[in-house]
């Protein structure tokens, strides 16, 4: 998942909540430094949103991750791939995105059991075609 665009050298790439630790190591490794959690009080310009069906309203975390997000910053919102336990519809994952103000950029299998879809604000999604 690293080597799409969107981590890079020096990037303060944010991770909430708990997934896979090849992702996690991958991330790291792009950006050059330790992954930064819920006390960093900087923008990052990458947030590894790790979330399944029963974790909430994923409209509410999006829109409470977007504060934290430097301008032209993307959101991997990290799911269980379909068939495994807290497994999300990307149907659901796109309305989220619309009803939060952003856009889903593209999708990608990121480790065995996850699925990761990217997303940017509607903005910025306009701004890379």
């Amino acid at each position: 998942m690293a080597q799409r665009p969107g981590v890079e050298p020096g990037m303060a790439v944010h991770e909430i909540g708990n997934g896979d630790d090849r992702v996690r190591k991958s991330a790291a490794e792009a950006s050059g430094q330790a992954l930064v959690d819920v006390d960093y009080d900087d923008l990052a310009g990458v947030v590894l949103l790790w979330f399944r069906d029963d974790d909430g309203e994923l409209v509410d975390a999006l829109v409470d991750t977007m504060p934290g997000l430097a301008e032209n910053g993307l959101i991997w919102v990290l799911t269980p791939k379909s068939g495994r336990d807290g497994s999300m519809e990307p149907s659901d994952i796109s309305d989220a995105a619309v009803t939060a103000g952003l856009a889903q950029t593209s999708s990608i299998g990121t480790a065995p059991d996850w699925t990761g879809t990217r997303l940017a604000s509607a903005k910025a999604a306009r701004s890379r075609r």
